[in-house]
């Protein structure tokens, strides 16, 4: 957790000692990143405040997915301006939450986050052999949704956070079919988001991004509805 508040931090360590879960602090940008740079892989989840001395959250959050494209992030901000908190999430932040926040709320969201994020750290099927078959598959486009291997035109898509495998697998599990983005936030986030559309959008772009180099995009936008996936007409 990248907090300067020592009050939040206590408040926090309470609930997550709770849990049974280990966790550190760090109370600036420089000290996280050299936390996090040190051994990246050692981390299952990020709470990062983006008001940091020394270095501003919004920076370290760029570095830290510059460094681990996957780790699942949830940003922790006071800002609660919509240019604020969509740049975080198309920096690429899984989630965030909005200070005040209740600690529950938070645990809730980081079981969430962490939950889907396992699934690309146990491939394995229930024989312990790696499943080789594609569960999801279109005209140009398949996805293992136990070993995470996605390909589209044939090309592999890498990098993929938690957050946006799981948008991906929702919209192409139904291909053509337009889903609102409460549905979105209903089946993807797991949990009530309270009508934050923002949060779907900034994925959206971010999908997108990754995957408008590999062909014509798949995933359109309806407008006043929603969103749907579509390489029939590719």
């Amino acid at each position: 957790m990248i907090e300067d508040n020592h009050s939040v931090c206590e408040m926090m360590a309470m609930f997550l000692k709770k849990q049974g879960w280990q966790y550190e602090f760090a109370y600036d940008g420089i000290e996280a990143e050299e936390k996090f740079t040190a051994a990246p892989d050692k981390w299952d989840v990020i709470l990062l405040d983006l008001n940091l001395p020394k270095k501003d959250g919004m920076q370290v959050a760029a570095d830290i997915r510059r460094v681990s494209p996957t780790v699942p992030l949830i940003m922790l901000t006071a800002r609660d301006t919509e240019s604020d908190q969509v740049l975080g999430l198309e920096i690429g932040a899984d989630d965030y939450v909005t200070k005040p926040f209740s600690a529950i709320t938070l645990i809730a969201r980081i079981k969430a986050l962490y939950r889907r994020s396992q699934l690309s750290k146990h491939p394995e099927d229930q024989d312990g052999t790696a499943a080789r078959d594609f569960d999801v598959q279109t005209k140009n486009f398949r996805m293992n949704t136990k070993t995470r291997e996605v390909y589209l035109y044939d090309q592999p898509i890498a990098d993929l956070t938690p957050k946006e495998f799981d948008l991906l697998k929702t919209l192409a599990s139904k291909p053509r079919q337009v889903f609102t983005r409460e549905q979105l936030l209903q089946l993807v986030w797991d949990y009530e988001y309270y009508g934050d559309e923002r949060t779907v959008d900034a994925h959206i772009k971010k999908l997108r991004q990754k995957l408008e180099d590999l062909g014509p995009q798949v995933i359109k936008t309806v407008w006043g509805v929603g969103y749907k996936f579509d390489d029939e007409a590719n």
